[in-house]
C-alpha cells in the first residue's frame, strides 16, 4: 500500500525547514546586513558631522591644538570602536585617533579624492589599502568661510557589523529551530490522530472492496474521523446483512420453483412413459396445474415487488371511501370463511373515511394482510378490523386469533421469501412475498406499518393513510 499522505507530510515538513534555512542564510542574511551597514553609518555620520562641527570651531580658533584635538577625538574614537581621521583636501592626514603626528611627519594618502566616499551614505573598502580588511567608512566636511577645507573620516572594521549580523542570524536560526520542533510536533499529532486513524479506515475499506466485511472497524473518536469509522462499520455491517439475505433470496427463490417444478415434470413423464394409468391422469393434471398456477403467481410476485423496490415508483393518488374498500375486501372472503368458520368484526370511523392514496394498491394491501389472517386464524374465531382517525392520519388495524408469530420472527417477516418455521405447515400456497410487497406499498405512500403479536393470541398488523377531506 502506497503511503502518499505520509511522504506527502514528510516531503512538506523537510521543505519548510530546508526553504526556512535558505530563506534566512540569504534573503535575511543580505536585507539584516544593509540594515546593520545603513544602521551604523547613519550612527558614525552623527558622530562625524559632530566632530567636524567641533574641529570647526575649536582649532580654527585656536582654542584647542591639533595634539589637544587629537586626545579628544582617541576617546570619542574608543567610544565609537572606530578610527577616526582628520584628512585635508589633497589627502593629507591632519589628525589621527591612534596616535599623535606631528604636522611635520604627517602621512599623505595617495591618490585621496572625496568622490570616492560621495556616491552613498557610506562607502565599504579598505580606504586606500590602510586596511587589511573591509572597512566602512562615512565621512562629514569641516568648513571655514564657507569654503571645505578639510573631512573627518570616521573608519569602522566592517567584521563589526558582521558580528552582529552572525548574532541576529543565530537568532533567527534559534527560532527556525523551535518552529520546526513545533512543526514536527503538529506532524506527529496529525500522524497519531489523522493518518493512522485514515489508514486503519483505509484498510478496512480495501477489505470491505474485496468483499470481507467481517473486519472490525472500531475507532474510540467522537469527531469526524470517529463518525466516518462508525458510518462504515454500520455500512459493512449492513452490506454483510444483505450478502447474506441475497444468498438465502436466491436459496427461497431456487427453492420455491424448483419443488413445483420437478412436481410438474416428474407427473408429466410419468403421465408420458404410461406409468400413471390413462383413469388417474385427470388427478395429476390437476395438480400441474396447481403447481403451474402457484409458479405463475410466484412469478407475478416477484415482478411486482421488484417494481415496488425501484426507486420513483408510480403512485396514482385519489381520494376515495377506505371503509367502502374495506367492506369490498371482505366480500372476497365470504366463501372461504364459512368453510373456516370465521367470522368479521368491522369497527370503522363514521359511515365515510377518505383517504388520499393508491386505491389499488391500498386494495392489495388490505387483501394480502386478509388472506394472512385467515391463513393463521384458528377455527370458530374472529377477524377484526378497524379504521381510527388521529391526527390527520387514518390507522388501520387486521387483527386475528391465530397463531401469532414468535418473537425471534417478529423483525424479519418482512423480508421476502421468509417463512417462520411455525407458518410453513399451514401456508402450502404461499410465496413468502405478501408482506414484503405490503411494506413496500406503505413504504412508498410514506407511511409506516408496525405489527403487534403474541405467540398463540394472535397477530394485529397497524398501518397508516393520510386523511383527506371530501369537501
Amino acid at each position: 500500500m502506497k503511503h502518499k499522505l505520509l511522504f506527502k507530510m514528510i516531503f512538506s515538513y523537510l521543505a519548510f525547514a530546508v526553504l526556512g534555512f535558505i530563506l534566512i542564510s540569504t534573503f535575511t542574511a543580505h536585507y539584516n546586513q544593509n540594515y546593520l551597514e545603513q544602521h551604523y553609518a547613519s550612527a558614525l555620520r552623527r558622530e562625524s558631522s559632530q566632530i567636524a562641527d567641533s574641529f570647526s570651531s575649536s582649532y580654527y580658533t585656536s582654542e584647542l591644538t591639533l595634539e589637544e584635538f587629537q586626545k579628544q577625538i582617541a576617546a570619542v574614537s574608543s567610544y565609537l570602536d572606530s578610527d577616526i581621521y582628520i584628512v585635508n583636501t589633497s589627502g593629507k592626514v591632519m589628525v589621527n585617533s591612534m596616535k599623535y603626528v606631528r604636522p611635520s611627519e604627517a602621512e599623505t594618502i595617495p591618490d585621496f579624492n572625496i568622490l570616492d566616499f560621495s556616491g552613498s551614505n557610506y562607502s565599504i573598502g579598505t580606504f586606500y589599502d590602510h586596511y587589511a580588511e573591509d572597512i566602512l567608512t562615512v565621512y562629514s566636511p569641516v568648513t571655514k568661510n564657507y569654503k571645505v577645507t578639510c573631512y573627518v573620516m570616521v573608519c569602522l572594521p566592517l567584521s563589526h557589523v558582521s558580528n552582529e549580523q552572525y548574532d541576529l542570524l543565530n537568532g533567527f536560526y534559534l527560532s527556525l529551530i523551535f518552529l520546526l520542533l513545533l512543526a514536527l510536533i503538529i506532524l506527529l499529532t496529525f500522524y497519531f490522530t489523522m493518518y493512522r486513524p485514515l489508514q486503519t479506515i483505509l484498510k478496512a475499506a480495501t477489505s470491505y472492496a474485496d468483499g470481507n466485511f467481517e473486519t472490525p472497524l472500531e475507532l474510540s473518536r467522537h469527531d469526524e474521523i470517529g463518525t466516518l469509522a462508525d458510518t462504515m462499520h454500520f455500512m459493512a455491517v449492513e452490506l454483510n446483512a444483505l450478502e447474506n439475505d441475497q444468498h438465502k433470496f436466491v436459496s427461497n427463490v431456487s427453492h420455491d420453483f424448483r419443488s413445483p417444478l420437478t412436481s410438474i415434470k416428474g407427473y408429466a413423464q410419468a403421465m408420458a412413459d404410461g406409468t400413471i394409468p390413462a383413469e388417474l391422469q385427470g388427478k395429476y393434471l390437476d395438480v400441474i396445474i396447481f403447481e403451474a398456477e402457484r409458479l405463475e403467481k410466484l412469478t407475478q410476485s416477484l415482478l411486482e415487488l421488484n417494481k415496488y423496490g425501484s426507486k420513483g415508483i408510480y403512485l396514482d393518488l385519489s381520494v376515495f371511501d377506505l371503509n367502502e374498500l374495506i367492506k369490498r375486501t371482505i366480500l372476497m372472503f365470504e366463501g372461504r370463511c364459512k368453510e373456516k368458520m370465521l367470522s368479521f368484526n368491522l369497527i370503522l370511523t363514521g359511515d365515510q373515511l377518505y383517504v388520499k392514496a393508491d386505491s389499488a394498491k391500498i386494495d392489495q394491501v388490505m387483501h394480502n394482510l386478509v388472506d394472512n389472517a385467515f391463513k393463521f386464524s384458528h377455527s370458530n374465531s374472529v377477524i377484526t378490523i378497524e379504521t381510527t382517525l388521529r391526527n390527520e392520519k387514518v390507522f388501520v388495524s387486521v387483527k386475528d386469533q391465530g397463531i401469532g408469530i414468535p418473537k425471534e420472527s417478529i423483525s424479519r417477516i418482512w423480508e421476502r421469501f421468509y417463512k417462520s418455521d411455525a407458518s410453513r405447515g399451514k401456508d402450502k400456497k404461499g410465496t413468502g412475498l405478501g408482506l414484503a410487497i405490503v411494506k413496500e406499498i406503505i413504504h412508498a405512500h410514506h407511511e409506516n406499518i408496525n405489527v403487534i403479536s403474541t405467540e398463540g393470541v394472535g397477530t394485529e398488523f397497524i398501518f397508516t393513510l393520510p386523511y383527506a377531506d371530501k369537501d
